[in-house]
């Protein structure tokens, strides 16, 4: 069992980049498994932030190799700038990087489709990030996407040009909406060119020749569980499987391969968009976690909406995932507070449940609070979890308690040196 999971717990945005970033030097391959350029995954260290869409975040570390898996849909445009802000770091991407040729690509038309569906929304929009994610992989299942081996073929130039046709009728159903395709395109075909210069590879059998050799490989998900499209707040989430059955589908290693799953979740919740969310804070209160917590999305910009901790959805996270420890994230954000929430069971219709509902977004949940007692103290110069204020302790051992799952480290601060391993 040579491959550990690592994916969020929440609704995305709990850090994983990070964790990503201080746990690579313990593997020989970072392997990202779902998603696209719709995760942000941000990474500080040497006075430095970096942020990443679709590429593995083990990617500064010289001694490690990034796959990107056939789960993933690319978008070149977004791939190519990423390549670009790598460059001044001197990194041999042609021995760092490698991409699935069963990935599938983003094509400009999907984009289109992305955007005129969700102004056609109005107000019942979903909060799509317009990144052309869910039209790609409705033409995967559909039978019907281009993959990246495809680029390699002689005859790309006609699959590309037939399904966009096919697109093209699609946006007829959208008179409104207006687009200039043949400026995408320009683009798009030239940041093409820059992706097949990197290995294009059959990465199942790349990944499980390494685990037959006993090399250690980390599987890095996007977005979180509760965006997962058969786990998550159904309808407002994304295209993919978040979830650990995720990495044996968008790597193509088997379940036998899984070792640990490590569980990411911040000290409190964020959701951005639409969709459900029992614990949010339309108040003053949860402003100021906003504030002090930057929580505005890395890919999108978007203001997070914030809240208390969950424990139903966290529990409900657990369980799917079949988590064995947990990374709490973000704990120095919650300094500010004398007293900190935490939300043990809902209450619907005069119900008390603590299962996470089916039909969470057309219910009035009232979330049960238990207080418990702030630490009020800077955390961000912590350098071992021995120094942190009892107050935290006591929360961490609260939590514990609650999920029946170990937390073994505490992240207090973005940078890679301000992690507390438990």
């Amino acid at each position: 069992m040579n491959v550990d999971v690592l994916l969020g717990l929440q609704w995305g945005d709990e850090g994983k980049g990070k964790i990503v970033d201080v746990l690579t030097p313990n593997y020989s391959v970072i392997a990202r498994f779902q998603g696209g350029p719709n995760a942000g995954h941000t990474l500080e260290f040497e006075g430095n932030k970096h942020v990443l869409h679709s590429i593995p975040s083990g990617i500064f570390r010289k001694d490690a190799i990034n796959i990107i898996g056939n789960g993933v849909v690319i978008d070149p445009i977004v791939f190519a700038g990423e390549l670009e802000k790598l460059e001044p770091y001197g990194i041999e991407l042609s021995k760092r990087l490698m991409i699935s040729k069963k990935a599938h690509l983003i094509l400009p038309t999907h984009r289109l489709i992305d955007a005129a569906a969700e102004q056609a929304k109005g107000d019942k929009k979903i909060g799509s990030t317009l990144k052309g994610i869910g039209p790609a992989y409705m033409d995967k299942t559909g039978r019907n996407g281009l993959r990246v081996g495809d680029l390699l073929l002689p005859n790309f130039s006609q699959k590309y040009n037939e399904l966009k046709e096919k697109h093209l009728g699609i946006l007829a159903h959208y008179p409104a909406f207006e687009f200039d395709l043949a400026t995408m395109e320009t683009a798009w075909f030239e940041k093409v060119e820059r992706l097949k210069n990197l290995p294009c590879i059959d990465s199942e059998h790349h990944l499980n020749r390494l685990i037959k050799e006993g090399q250690k490989i980390l599987a890095e998900g996007a977005q979180g569980t509760m965006l997962d499209v058969d786990f998550g707040t159904y309808p407002f989430v994304t295209s993919s499987n978040t979830v650990t059955a995720g990495t044996c589908t968008g790597l193509g290693v088997p379940p036998t391969s899984i070792n640990k799953v490590i569980g990411i979740f911040k000290a409190y919740c964020t959701r951005v968009g639409s969709g459900p969310f029992p614990t949010e804070l339309n108040n003053e209160t949860g402003e100021k976690m906003r504030q002090e917590g930057n929580e505005f999305g890395s890919t999108t910009g978007r203001a997070r909406r914030c809240g208390w901790l969950d424990l139903v959805q966290l529990k409900y996270a657990i369980m799917v995932n079949g988590v064995s420890e947990l990374y709490m994230m973000k704990a120095d954000v919650l300094s500010i507070f004398e007293e900190i929430n935490v939300c043990e069971v809902y209450e619907i219709n005069g119900e008390r449940i603590t299962d996470f509902p089916y039909d969470v977004h057309s219910l009035a949940v009232t979330p049960i609070y238990t207080a418990l007692k702030g630490w009020k103290q800077d955390l961000t110069g912590l350098n071992s979890y021995e120094q942190a204020p009892q107050a935290l302790k006591d929360y961490v051992q609260y939590l514990e308690q609650q999920l029946e799952v170990p937390i073994r480290l505490v992240s207090v601060g973005p940078d890679r040196s301000q992690t507390l391993f438990k």
